[in-house]
């Protein structure tokens, strides 16, 4: 069962044992405008995503 990565309603399947950057990267999601999170807790960019992980990427808003 590969991992999912959620993005607002869009579900992509990614393989485990990825970084969640090289996931992002590979996705061309920027790893810079969103932020990780895995059952609630936030995710650095070089953890591992695990077998069946369901990683939802909340989108970074700045302004000025």
């Amino acid at each position: 069962m590969p991992a999912k990565l959620i993005l607002r309603k869009e579900i992509f399947e990614v393989k485990s044992g990825m970084t969640v950057r090289s996931a992002l990267e590979k996705l061309e999601i920027l790893p810079e405008s969103v932020l990780a999170t895995r059952q609630g807790e936030l995710m650095t960019d070089d953890e591992l995503i695990e077998h069946g992980d369901e990683i939802k990427l909340i989108s970074v808003i700045s302004g000025g």
